[in-house]
C-alpha cells in the first residue's frame, strides 16, 4: 500500500528532523522546507497529500503561504504544527483552507490524529482550543475576518510581512521581483485602506496581526 506524501515546513530545522523519526513508520516525507516561499514552490513540484506546516515562517508566513497554496491546490491537506496557543491564529488557520491545527507541546499521536483526519477530509483542531475557538466564531462581529488583514491583498500581505522583517523597500522588491517603486506603492496603499499615518503605525498592525 502506497505511504501518504507529507511536506514538512518549519524554520527550526530541529523540529522538522525530529519529526521524521514520527512520521516515517506510516508517511513519505517528500521534503523539508523553511520559508513561506520554498513551501509554495515545493508543494507544486512534489504535490504531497499533506501539508504539515508552521504558522510563524520568515519570506511568506504559513497561513499566507496556505491561502495562496490552497487557491492552486484545494486537494492538498494541510496541518499546522504551531506554539501559537491564540484562537485568532486557529481562526485564521481554518479560514485559510488548513484542515487540522495543533501544539508543538502536545503530545506526538496528536500530530497522527490530526493528519489521519486530514486525509479523511475532516478538521482536527488540538482540544485545548476548540471550545474557545467555537466561541470566538460566535462572538466575532458578522463580516470581521482577520479584523484588517482581510481587506488587503495577497501581493499587499506579502509586502507588509517583508518589511515587518525588517527588510527594505529595495530588499523586499528583489524577494518579490517587483520594483521598489511598486513595493512603495503597496505600502501606501495599505496605509490608505487601514487608515494608518506613518510607517512605524504600519509595524505595529504587523505585529497586532502576526504578519512577521
Amino acid at each position: 500500500m502506497k505511504k501518504p506524501r507529507i511536506l514538512l515546513a518549519d524554520d527550526h530545522r530541529m523540529v522538522a528532523e525530529g519529526l521524521r523519526g514520527l512520521l516515517e513508520p506510516d508517511y513519505q516525507l517528500v521534503g523539508i522546507v523553511e520559508d513561506g516561499r520554498a513551501l509554495l514552490e515545493a508543494a507544486d513540484r512534489l504535490m504531497p497529500d499533506v501539508v504539515v506546516a508552521d504558522v510563524s515562517m520568515p519570506l511568506l508566513n504559513g497561513i499566507e503561504a496556505v491561502r495562496q497554496l490552497k487557491k492552486k491546490n484545494k486537494e492538498i491537506a494541510v496541518v499546522f504544527l504551531t506554539m501559537h496557543l491564540d484562537v485568532a491564529y486557529a481562526a485564521s488557520a481554518f479560514e485559510a483552507g488548513a484542515s487540522g491545527y495543533v501544539l508543538k507541546h502536545s503530545a506526538p499521536s496528536e500530530l497522527l490524529v490530526a493528519i489521519g483526519s486530514a486525509l479523511k477530509g475532516r478538521t482536527y483542531i488540538t482540544p485545548l482550543l476548540a471550545g474557545e475557538l467555537l466561541n470566538y466564531q460566535r462572538n466575532r462581529p458578522s463580516g470581521d475576518q482577520e479584523g484588517g488583514v482581510a481587506r488587503l491583498t495577497a501581493r499587499q500581505r506579502e509586502v507588509l510581512q517583508l518589511i515587518a522583517e525588517g527588510l527594505s523597500v529595495k530588499e523586499a522588491a528583489a524577494v518579490l521581483g517587483i520594483s521598489s517603486r511598486t513595493v512603495e506603492f503597496h505600502k501606501y496603499s495599505m496605509m490608505e485602506i487601514l487608515g494608518l499615518k506613518s510607517s512605524a503605525e504600519l509595524m505595529r498592525f504587523a505585529v497586532e496581526h502576526g504578519i512577521k
